[in-house]
């Protein structure tokens, strides 16, 4: 039984192996004939890129030679061009050479007619000296005497009449066109004072800015130089000083300090310095300001700053920066019916009184230190001469510089515009704090008190002891010696010795 079992099932093995390896070989002879169909296929599909792309390379090829053919023809003509081109100018330069030689005769022949024509002269110019018997020279002055002495009656006459006639119509027309310029010019009529008032906002401050025992406002005077009264008018605080700039220094310190509160030595000089700084901001915005309302551009740094300052200067109680504004504006409308240079008449009116800014400074007239001053910062010459010459003692060599002398005085004029008596007191205020700074080791000098007494504030290393009250006695001396005033004037000499060291 069982052999019959094993027996069975190697056939049925047998069998299914052999059904297996047929029906691969089945299999695989499909597979072999559709990848045998693919291969033919992709060779016909390859066999027909390749015609074409032969075709297209031909095409190409073809198009490629056509194109050559075609730049070579250009190329051609180009040069067949060129070449009747340069036949051309060949001609042209073979004319040119001829007549550039025919011009070269002609202008020989011209030459030697010449030398002929002057020889001709020269003969007929001896032949007429020797029946005449006088020369050229003689003969030509000889006739102008002839001419002179014939006209000489007319032409004294004709002059004559010319001089009356821009006599009479001289003044005339001078008066019309000043009358002119005066009217298109409006300017206010100004008076400088020499006080400033500070209101008082709280009347525990008054107590502050006095300090104990009047420390804080005499350091404030010391730092400024000004006249500070307090109990004079109720609510305000009064800075008295002939020096404007000085005033408002002080004026804008004083509100810096009202407004922070801390008043003592110490806060007082960093606020003064903050408040110089500022006033010298608003002296160049002033002076650009001035500037551009005139119309005058290109000006200096080192000259607007001195223009600047003429906003805190008087002349005669008038404003200096607002006299030389209006007379820049009048110049300017003169120049302009006189056909003179604007430009130049209107820059040098506005800065014809810039020395006055350095007067108390400088020795020598202010409208000389106005010329000076403006050469040194690079002006040009004739606005240079142009303020230099405004006033008599120097001759005006422009038309412009008689046009600055004309409408300086006409600035001047105005009814109400100066006031001799107070130019007169800051004339005396300055004259006496020069006398004392004209003294060796002085540091600062400050009239005050209207003139009554000059506070002077003397180098320590400089001045001991003793020498400062020799220094009281001998500006003393020289202030008799030299000024006019009426009572008595107090010379209060200072001497401060300050030890500063820094913790680091």
């Amino acid at each position: 039984m069982l052999p019959l079992t094993i027996v069975l099932t190697l056939v049925g093995l047998g069998a299914g192996f052999g059904g297996s390896t047929v029906y691969t070989k089945k299999k695989m002879g499909s597979v072999e004939e559709a990848a045998e169909k693919e291969l033919k296929k992709a060779k016909k599909e390859a066999e027909e890129r390749l015609s074409k792309a032969r075709a297209e390379a031909a095409e190409i090829s073809e198009q490629a030679r056509k194109d050559e053919q075609t730049r070579r023809r250009e190329v051609k003509e180009i040069e067949a061009r060129l070449l009747g081109r340069e036949e051309s100018i060949d001609k042209k330069l073979d004319t040119l050479d001829k007549r550039a030689e025919n011009m070269r005769k002609a202008e020989a022949e011209a030459e030697e007619l010449k030398d002929e024509i002057r020889a001709i002269r020269t003969k007929q110019q001896d032949k007429l000296e020797k029946i005449a018997k006088l020369t050229k020279e003689e003969a030509a002055d000889k006739l102008m005497k002839m001419t002179e002495r014939d006209i000489r009656g007319d032409l004294l006459g004709l002059i004559n009449k010319l001089q009356n006639e821009a006599k009479e119509t001289a003044e005339d027309q001078a008066a019309v066109i000043i009358t002119e310029a005066m009217e298109r010019m409006a300017s206010e009529v100004t008076s400088e004072r020499t006080v400033t008032a500070v209101k008082l906002e709280d009347e525990e401050m008054k107590g502050r800015i006095i300090g104990k025992e009047g420390r804080n406002i005499q350091a404030l005077q010391r730092a400024t130089g000004v006249d500070i009264m307090v109990d004079d008018t109720p609510g305000m605080i009064i800075l008295s000083s002939f020096d404007p700039i000085r005033r408002e220094t002080a004026r804008i310190a004083l509100e810096m300090l009202l407004k922070d509160g801390r008043v003592h030595p110490g806060r007082i000089e960093e606020v003064v310095e903050k408040a110089q700084v500022q006033v010298q901001k608003e002296v160049l915005h002033a002076a650009e300001d001035a500037a551009r309302e005139v119309g005058v551009v290109g000006i200096p740094k080192e000259i607007l700053q001195l223009l600047g300052e003429l906003k805190y200067r008087t002349s005669y109680g008038q404003n200096v920066l607002k006299h030389s504004t209006e007379m820049a504006h009048i110049a300017g409308v003169i120049a302009e019916q006189l056909g003179a240079n604007v430009k130049t008449a209107k820059y040098a009116a506005l800065v014809h009184d810039l020395g006055k800014a350095l007067t108390h400074k400088m020795e020598g007239k202010h409208h000389h230190i106005s010329g000076e001053m403006l050469r040194k910062y690079g002006a040009p010459e004739e606005v240079a001469l142009a303020a230099e010459q405004h006033h008599d003692d120097v001759e005006a060599t422009s038309v412009e510089a008689l046009i600055v002398r004309v409408v300086d005085a006409i600035s001047a004029s105005r009814p109400g515009a100066r006031n001799i008596s107070a130019e007169n007191f800051g004339e005396r205020m300055r004259d006496l704090e020069n006398v004392a700074l004209a003294f060796p080791g002085i540091e600062k000098a400050y009239a005050i008190s209207a003139g009554r007494e000059v506070r002077v504030f003397v180098r320590p290393q400089d001045i001991d002891d003793l020498s400062a009250i020799k220094l009281a006695r001998d500006i003393a001396n020289k202030i008799e010696s030299t000024m006019q005033y009426p009572g008595t004037i107090k010379v209060n000499v200072i001497r401060e010795t300050r030890a500063i060291e820094f913790a680091k």
